[in-house]
């Protein structure tokens, strides 16, 4: 059985070769099976890689866009690796601190939630951490 590399594109006719191969079998779980792989490996994978990529809440893209922040490559690597350590921490709700910056984040889903400039009022409610980087 072919297995698709999500980095190489494949053609209409590729899969649906594999598509036709994969007929016989009647439930997702026996093809990932024959994968060498179990639903639980595949899960664990698709969760590990959710959790590398952090996301913004339109609230937090608003906030952004009105303060004027713009977040380099690197500033969100460090926002990131923030999260990834509240999380270890057993954190919910975290406020990161970074570069004069603060960001409330949902640890659980690695989302930003909103986000907020040296300048402004520096209250922050509903957080159970904090991690300065």
């Amino acid at each position: 059985m072919t297995q698709f590399d999500v980095k190489q594109r494949y053609s209409i006719e590729q899969m649906q070769g594999t598509l036709t191969n994969n007929r016989k079998t009647s439930t997702t779980a026996a093809v990932l099976r024959q994968q060498g792989r179990s639903f639980e490996e595949i899960l664990e994978q698709t969760r590990a890689g959710a959790a590398e990529e952090l996301k913004f809440s339109k609230h937090a893209n608003e906030r952004l866009i009105s303060r004027n922040i713009d977040l380099s490559t690197e500033q969100k690597e460090r926002l990131c690796q923030a999260v990834k350590s509240a999380e270890a921490k057993g954190i919910k709700e975290s406020l990161v601190m970074m570069d004069n910056l603060a960001f409330i984040v949902n640890v659980k889903n690695s989302t930003v939630i909103t986000a907020v400039t040296g300048e402004e009022e520096r209250i922050f409610s509903n957080i159970d951490g904090a991690v300065i980087v």
